[in-house]
């Protein structure tokens, strides 16, 4: 009887060839946080093998990291002052600014991506300027920090800004202040959808970001929305975003395979700390065999559509990668 499909028995070089789905270390982002001082490598207890790293233990990172052939890093800041609105970020003398100009100085070819935003700069850790009236983060009066924020990262070295604060209008409010700026060939990476997720709780350790209020769920999306969530990546894109995110990756595959099939942008998907924390934990109870775990976890996300990946467990896999799988 004719058979319509047969699935092919293959050697394991035949089998490689016709591998759909490709994982490279070049793929990977690797999320660094930067913090005052020096010599501070302060692992964070929910996340074996991430740091708070001083500037100068950073550009130790940074040289290790090239020479596992990851290319991009994305930096966090994390300063010892914080106040309403967010001070240390709007600085050329701040922790960002600074982190900036000698991770560039020391490594030109890396790719730094900047995270763009407030809630690790301001002591009510909001992700901008509070509207006390309504208890939230007041997305005008943002918007207006936030320009000054993106210049401050451009002027200093970034090779690419992502905006996680989700205000509304955010890409062409940065799109149009860095084009006025001379800046018109700096990326913008959109935090494009950006769920209100419960698997950010590790990052919040890190970063030290946690706010002490209420919650981001009036401007982070709503992870029952599916068609919102599209609707909000491609208003980005109309901005003018040159790369759309979803964030996080694992519990909304779907979202990226849409949004894969709605657009021509490159697509980012954000394995989250949570995400991270788990295959962790499980690893640590001999549950699961980590590697395999983890490596089959990342190509769901380039299955999925996304072209490249921000995960803690860039190193780890980039070593694998070098071994073979």
């Amino acid at each position: 009887m004719f058979k319509r499909f047969r699935r092919l028995r293959l050697s394991p070089n035949i089998r490689d060839m016709v591998r759909e789905t490709s994982l490279s270390v070049s793929d990977f982002i690797y999320p660094l946080f930067v913090v005052p001082g020096s010599g501070v490598r302060r692992q964070i207890s929910s996340m074996p093998g991430v740091f708070q790293l001083s500037l100068d233990e950073i550009l130790k990172e940074c040289e290790q990291i090239q020479k596992l052939g990851i290319k991009t890093i994305i930096l966090f800041g994390i300063p010892t002052l914080k106040d309403s609105v967010g001070s240390d970020a709007l600085s050329d003398d701040g922790i960002i600014a600074t982190a900036l100009r000698a991770i560039k100085e020391k490594f030109p070819g890396l790719v730094v991506i900047t995270d763009l935003c407030f809630c690790e700069y301001t002591d009510h850790g909001h992700c901008g300027i509070i509207d006390h009236v309504c208890h939230s983060v007041d997305n005008d009066a943002t918007l207006e920090i936030s320009a000054k924020q993106a210049l401050i990262h451009a002027k200093n070295g970034a090779d690419m800004i992502a905006p996680s604060g989700m205000m509304d209008g955010i890409v062409e409010t940065l799109r149009t202040a860095l084009d006025d700026a001379g800046y018109k060939n700096l990326p913008i990476m959109a935090y494009s959808t950006k769920f209100a997720s419960a698997y950010y709780g590790p990052f919040r350790d890190v970063a030290q970001s946690a706010p002490t209020f209420g919650d981001r769920k009036s401007y982070q999306m709503d992870g029952a929305n599916r068609l919102e969530a599209i609707a909000e990546s491609l208003e980005d894109e109309a901005q003018g975003a040159d790369i759309l995110m979803v964030k996080p990756a694992l519990a909304y595959l779907d979202i990226i395979r849409e949004l894969r099939n709605s657009t021509f942008l490159p697509i980012c998907a954000y394995n989250v700390s949570g995400e991270y924390a788990m295959l962790k934990a499980a690893a640590q109870t001999g549950a699961i065999d980590y590697e395999k775990v983890m490596i089959e976890t990342l190509i769901s996300f380039k299955r999925a559509g996304a072209n490249m990946i921000i995960t803690y467990h860039a190193k780890e896999a980039a070593e694998i990668l070098q071994k073979g799988i």
